[in-house]
């Protein structure tokens, strides 16, 4: 069975972002800038991972293919589930800079890519800044990044500008977005909404969400 969990990277888990990092930006933060990110009052630095269980017969058997029942329904059921290692898949990270979140980074490792796992990391992120009472938050995408883009309509961003030239690797413009309405009682009831969806598109995807991952 396959989860995912979503969480504040802490110090152990720096070199996992790099490597990520250099994976899907091609190395825009050393471990340097991740670790100035961990001491800042202002960011939020989050992770997705990915862990896999599997009962031990199974293992034993190399069939791989029987799956065991949700891990909190183990007790008295036999056989114990196999811990494979979590992997770390995701990085998110906000700049909380006076009402604003800046949404600076939204990665998913390329493998694991149109699952549904950027959303859940989206949704963590704006839960974040939601959690810090924060009124509206922004980001600058790749305009050719149409995948990106339309996930971020998804969620309520609305596009308010253009940067020229902004990436320097291309010469590529960059689409400022806006979502506004952070600090409303009504937002609330939309991370509940979106979060139930959310479960149902990753159960499609063979993923479930750890308990407790993120609480809204």
């Amino acid at each position: 069975m396959r989860f995912i969990e979503i969480k504040h990277l802490a110090p152990e888990h720096l070199p996992c972002a790099v490597e990520l990092d250099r994976l899907c930006f091609g190395g825009i933060w050393a471990i340097e800038g991740y670790r100035r990110e961990l001491d800042s009052p202002n960011s939020d630095l989050l992770g997705l991972w990915t862990r896999e269980t599997e009962d031990c017969e199974s293992a034993q058997n190399g069939a791989g293919t029987h799956h065991p029942p949700p891990l909190q329904n183990q007790a008295g059921t036999g056989a114990s589930p196999l811990q494979i290692p979590p992997t770390l898949i995701g990085i998110g990270c906000l700049w909380a800079i006076l009402e604003e979140a800046h949404i600076i980074m939204l990665a998913i490792h390329p493998s694991f890519q149109r699952q549904g796992l950027g959303q859940a990391l989206l949704l963590a992120l704006l839960k974040s800044a939601r959690d810090r009472q924060l009124e509206r938050s922004t980001l600058e995408v790749r305009d050719s990044n149409l995948a990106a883009v339309s996930l971020y309509k998804k969620f309520g961003f609305k596009e308010a500008g253009r940067r020229k030239r902004y990436y320097e690797d291309t010469g590529e413009d960059a689409l400022v977005m806006w979502r506004s309405g952070l600090e409303k009682p009504e937002f609330q009831e939309y991370l509940a909404v979106e979060k139930r969806e959310m479960c149902d598109r990753l159960y499609e995807k063979k993923w479930h969400l750890a308990i407790d991952s993120f609480e809204l």
